[in-house]
């Protein structure tokens, strides 16, 4: 089963290497893992809007795809 991750927890596991949300990010690298995390159009859009410096954007988006 596919599942579709909210833009709330890739930004956690990007951000902060999922210190604080441990658990959660530790389920996400398995979803990835397993290929089922889907990540909508509009939430990489949402995830990408955030990024600031050209490069740290281009790396991500990049890394993303």
């Amino acid at each position: 089963m596919k599942i579709i991750v909210d833009t709330s927890i890739w930004i956690e596991a990007l951000r902060t290497g999922g210190r604080k949300d441990f658990l959660i990010v530790e389920e996400l690298k398995d979803l990835v893992r397993d290929h089922r995390a889907v990540m909508l159009g509009v939430i990489r859009q949402e995830i990408l809007s955030g990024i600031r410096e050209v490069e740290d954007f281009r790396t991500l988006q990049d890394y993303l795809k």
